[in-house]
């Protein structure tokens, strides 16, 4: 999981990414790509 300042650069990656906040910190996730997940914060 990479650590971030800025998610939107890495929403692009992938299409199936989605930006979701859990606990007060935004994280990308992707179901399909397991790969392509960050956080902020």
């Amino acid at each position: 999981m990479k650590v971030r300042n800025s998610l939107r650069s890495l929403k692009q990656r992938h299409r199936d990414c989605q930006v979701v906040r859990r606990k007060g910190r935004v994280y990308v996730i992707n179901k399909t790509q397991k790969r392509f997940k960050a956080r902020q914060g």
